[in-house]
C-alpha cells in the first residue's frame, strides 16, 4: 500500500465496506450503496481481508499503457523539431516525421511533446475572443440585416441563382426580398426600394464587408481586420448616404447570425417551396418567393418591445429613384455630348444656358434604364447623338468584315441574311434614352426669341468671322506679300494670325477682304514681282 492513491469513487467504496465490516450495515445494504450484486459485495469483503486498501484500486493502476510513447521517441521527436525542423509548425511537423522520420504519432501527441519542452508552434493564432449573444433592438426599422445567399434555388431545374435577403432585428421578419443572377449593386438597390416601399426608410442597415457596400483595404498588422474608406463611398454607400441611412459593417459572420440563420432557412424551406410550384426561372422563382414571405414572417416572427416602427416615411420632395440609381460626373464636350460607358448623350440648349461645352454634369442611371443628366440639380433634355464616321466603319465592318467574305455573297438575300445575323449578335444596349419632345420644342422656342431680342438690340449672332477682327487686313496683306516671295509658309502664317490652317487656306483661295478697308490700305507697296497677285487680290475686292 506504499505510495497508493485512490480515486474519489475508491475512497467512497473503502468507507462502505468498512462500514459492512463494523455491521453497522448489512452485506444487502452495502451492496445496494456500492451498485453492484451482493455476491460481488462479499467478493470485495474477502478482498479487502487480505489486500488491505490495495484490494479496492483499479487493476490499471500504476501500469503505463500499451500506447505509450517511449522515452527515447519523445527525446528524438524534441531534438528534431529544435534542430532540423526549427520553425515548423505542428501539423506539418508531424506530417514530415511520418514521411522522412517514419516516426508515426498523431499531432497531438506531437504537440503535447513540444509544449512540455517549451516548444510551441510556429504558425500565430489569433487568440479566441469572448462572443456573448446580442439583445434585439427594441423598435422596427431601427436595423435591417442584409446579405446575399448564393445557392442551388432551383437545383437541377434552373441555374444557380442568389437571394437578397432583408432581416429585421428587432421582429426577425423579411421586409423585402428577391432574386438575382448574382449579388451585385443594381440588386441591393432593388432590395432598398422594395423594403421602403413596403415598410419606409430604416434608420441602419447592418452588412458584411462586400465590395457593394464599401471600399476596404487589409489592416498592416497580421490577422487586424480590414480598414474602411468612409471618404471613398461605393455607388450604393452613397445613396444610404442620401436616404440618411447608417451603415454597420460586421467583422465575421457571427455578427450577423440573425441573417445567416435566416438564409439556412430559407434554403431549407424555400427550395422545397420551389420544387413543389415547379419553378424553373427567376421570374416564377420571384413569385414563388413574394407568396413565401408572409407564411414565413407569421411563423418565424418575433413582436418587437416597442409596437411603434421606426421606419422613416419618404420626404414629400425625395425622388427614391434618383437616389436608388447609379450616378457619375460627367465633363462635356465641345458639341455638347457626354460620353457614359459606350453611348453619346447630346445634350440641348436650355433657357439658363445656350451650350453647356465644358460644364460638369451628373449623369444618373435608373433602375429602369433610363439616362438622365442633371446640371445643378435641374434636368436637361439629352437625346441619342449621330454616331460618327468611326462609328459608322465599324458598324459596316461587322456586317461585312472583309472583301472575301462579300466575293462568296452570291446574291442581295444572302446580304440581307448576314446583316440580320450580324445585328443579332450585336451587343444589346440596355439603357433606354430619356426623351421629352415637349420640353425640346420649348427650348427651341426659348433659343428662337432670344436670337431675336439680340437682333433686336443691334448684337451679333454667332461668333464674329476672323476677317473682322482688328487690324487683321493688315496682318493678312501682309502675310499674303511674304507667302509670294516664299518667306513665310502657309503654316506658319496660319500660326501668326492665330487661325486654322483650314481657314488660312479658305481665305488664301477666295482672297476675301472685309469691304471696311479701301484696297490701297490693305496692299502696301511690294516689289514688281507680286504684281500680279497683287492684282488679282484687288479685283476680287
Amino acid at each position: 500500500m506504499k505510495g497508493l492513491t485512490l480515486t474519489t469513487e475508491e475512497q467512497t467504496r473503502l468507507y462502505i465496506i468498512n462500514t459492512a465490516l463494523e455491521r453497522r450495515i448489512s452485506v444487502a445494504e452495502a451492496a445496494q450503496l456500492l451498485g453492484v450484486s451482493e455476491r460481488h459485495t462479499w467478493r470485495l469483503l474477502a478482498a479487502y481481508r487480505e489486500e488491505g486498501a490495495a484490494a479496492l484500486a483499479h487493476g490499471n493502476c500504476d501500469r503505463l499503457p500499451s500506447n505509450t510513447t517511449s522515452p527515447t521517441v519523445q527525446a528524438r521527436v524534441v531534438a528534431l523539431a529544435r534542430e532540423g525542423y526549427l520553425g515548423v509548425n505542428h501539423t506539418h511537423l508531424t506530417e514530415l516525421l511520418a514521411e522522412r522520420e517514419g516516426i508515426t504519432l498523431s499531432r497531438s501527441t506531437v504537440r503535447r511533446l513540444l509544449v512540455r519542452a517549451g516548444l510551441p508552434s510556429a504558425r500565430h493564432r489569433r487568440p479566441p475572443c469572448h462572443r456573448y449573444r446580442r439583445a434585439r433592438m427594441p423598435q422596427e426599422g431601427m436595423l435591417v440585416q442584409i446579405d446575399g445567399s448564393h445557392h442551388r434555388w432551383l437545383e437541377e431545374r434552373g441555374s444557380w441563382l442568389t437571394l437578397l435577403l432583408a432581416v429585421d432585428d428587432a421582429t426577425g421578419t423579411v421586409p423585402y426580398a428577391l432574386f438575382r443572377e448574382q449579388e451585385d449593386t443594381e440588386g441591393y438597390f432593388r432590395l432598398m426600394k422594395g423594403i421602403i416601399q413596403q415598410k419606409g426608410i430604416p434608420l441602419a442597415l447592418y452588412s458584411d464587408r462586400y465590395f457593394v457596400f464599401c471600399y476596404s483595404k487589409p489592416a498592416s498588422q497580421a490577422g487586424g481586420a480590414s480598414i474602411i474608406d468612409r471618404e471613398k463611398p461605393t455607388q450604393f454607400g452613397r445613396a444610404m448616404r442620401e436616404l440618411g441611412v447608417t451603415q454597420v459593417f460586421a467583422h465575421s459572420p457571427e455578427e450577423k447570425g440573425r441573417i445567416e440563420r435566416a438564409n439556412g432557412t430559407f434554403q431549407d424551406r424555400l427550395v422545397a417551396e420551389l420544387r413543389l410550384a415547379n419553378a424553373c426561372t427567376i421570374e416564377e422563382a420571384n413569385t414563388i418567393l413574394q407568396e413565401f414571405l408572409p407564411r414565413f414572417n407569421e411563423r418565424f416572427g418575433v413582436p418587437a418591445t416597442q409596437l411603434e416602427p421606426a421606419y422613416r416615411p419618404v420626404a414629400p420632395g425625395l425622388d427614391v429613384d434618383g437616389v436608388l440609381c447609379f450616378k457619375e460626373r460627367r465633363r462635356v464636350a465641345k458639341d455638347n455630348t457626354v460620353q457614359y460607358h459606350g453611348q453619346t448623350l447630346q445634350i440641348f440648349p436650355g433657357p439658363d444656358r445656350t451650350s453647356y461645352a465644358r460644364a460638369h454634369v451628373e449623369v444618373q442611371e435608373r433602375l429602369d434604364g433610363q439616362l438622365l443628366v442633371y446640371y445643378r440639380g435641374k434636368l436637361l433634355t439629352p437625346g441619342e447623338a449621330p454616331p460618327l464616321a468611326t462609328s459608322l466603319r465599324a458598324r459596316a465592318d461587322a456586317v461585312i468584315k472583309d472583301e472575301s467574305s462579300k466575293a462568296q455573297i452570291s446574291s442581295y438575300t444572302e446580304l440581307e441574311d448576314l446583316e440580320s445575323e450580324a445585328e443579332a449578335h450585336e451587343p444589346q444596349r440596355r439603357v433606354i434614352w430619356y426623351e421629352d419632345s415637349e420640353m425640346k420644342r420649348i427650348h427651341r422656342e426659348l433659343v428662337k426669341a432670344g436670337m431675336e431680342r439680340a437682333r433686336q438690340q443691334g448684337k451679333r449672332i454667332g461668333r464674329p468671322r476672323v476677317s473682322e477682327r482688328p487690324e487683321f487686313t493688315k496682318r493678312f496683306a501682309s502675310v499674303v506679300e511674304r507667302i509670294t516671295l516664299g518667306i513665310l509658309s502657309r503654316r506658319q502664317a496660319a500660326k501668326e494670325l492665330v487661325i486654322g490652317y483650314a481657314t488660312l487656306k479658305r481665305l488664301l483661295d477666295s482672297q476675301i477682304l472685309p469691304p471696311s478697308q479701301s484696297v490701297d490700305e490693305s496692299l502696301p507697296s511690294i516689289p514688281a514681282a507680286c504684281n500680279s497677285s497683287r492684282n488679282v487680290y484687288a479685283e476680287v475686292l
